[in-house]
């Protein structure tokens, strides 16, 4: 599903209009990634974290130099599902098996 898609889909599900969702989105997505720029996790409950997680230094080969190089540690943005959510897909990927 596209960005466009989900606006449409809570447009038609809310009778709001499509621009004030896309406002909306907009400012959810931009306010998820200033928490995770300033170091803040971020928490829904009955959904799931938006978290930092911390990635060590390593070392890499380049195959085509055979050269070996190091990746410095850093950090990347990463998604945590809750428990609920994740048994409401399994719920779904059995029932779908059983067919």
């Amino acid at each position: 599903m596209t960005k466009a898609e989900l606006i449409s889909q809570i447009s038609k599900s809310t009778g709001v209009d499509k621009s004030e969702i896309l406002s909306v989105v907009t400012s959810y997505m931009e306010t998820i990634k200033k928490s995770l720029k300033d170091g803040e996790n971020v928490y829904l409950r009955g959904f799931g974290s938006f978290i930092i997680k911390k990635r060590a230094e390593k070392k890499a080969r380049n195959i085509s130099k055979n050269t070996t190089i190091t990746i410095p540690a850093h950090e990347i943005p990463a998604f945590k599902p809750s428990k609920v959510f994740l048994e409401s897909i399994a719920g779904k990927a059995k029932a779908k098996k059983k067919k």
